[in-house]
């Protein structure tokens, strides 16, 4: 009878880890974000607001190998242009690996107001 209760505990107890890993993973590892168009962040695309392309780059970096089990580790993440802040638009940023090797990083803006604007990138 003890063994059985052991036995339960111990299973509930590893599900509950694997659980709150799985869980932690999935919040860290997310790819999306939004960023205030103010007078820090924003920038001008052919007429349009724009998030700078160093904060997009920036953000991407940090979120781009969030855990050691999600995604590869890059570094010196830049992008071409500023992010127009309209729903649809897409840029490609570039990084670097760390055997050396080149990534490019798609991101695209998924909504977008007068002052924000919501993207995410692929990994």
């Amino acid at each position: 009878m003890q063994r059985s209760t052991f036995l339960v505990g111990a299973v509930g107890g590893v599900t509950a880890v694997v659980a709150l890993g799985g869980l932690g993973t999935y919040l860290l590892a997310g790819t999306e974000s939004t960023s205030r168009l103010d007078e820090y962040s924003t920038a001008s695309v052919d007429g349009h607001k724009a998030l700078a392309g160093k904060i997009v780059a920036g953000r991407t970096e940090s979120k781009y190998h969030p855990l050691p089990w999600v995604g590869d580790k890059v570094s010196d993440v830049t992008c071409p242009t500023a992010l127009k802040a309209v729903a649809g638009a897409t840029l490609t940023c570039t990084g670097t690996k760390r055997d050396g090797g080149t990534v490019r990083i798609p991101v695209r803006v998924t909504k977008a107001d007068a002052k924000s604007v919501t993207w995410t990138f692929e990994r």
